[in-house]
């Protein structure tokens, strides 16, 4: 048997929640909504899972949410993370 290494998947571990906090605490949501073409981001933009937050949008709605992913890790390329 081969023993597996560490993941070399960049979201490996990371929650949606995770990915999309780190990005607003990197970019802001101005920014994030420019860079990221969707309503959520762009119309009352919220992580508080007691009104309704973009991650719900985003759980739901997979386009979306690769979008995210694809941004973050190509932020993580870039070194553009805080």
């Amino acid at each position: 048997m081969q023993e597996q290494g560490p993941s070399k998947d960049p979201l490996h571990g990371l929650t949606l929640e995770r990915i999309v906090t780190h990005l607003v605490e990197s970019y802001g949501w101005e920014v994030l909504g420019s860079e990221i073409r969707i309503r959520c981001f762009n119309e009352n933009p919220s992580i508080d899972p007691s009104v309704q937050s973009s991650l719900k949008f985003l759980r739901k709605t997979p386009w979306a949410r690769t979008k995210v992913e694809d941004f973050y890790k190509y932020s993580l390329r870039k070194n553009k993370l805080k």
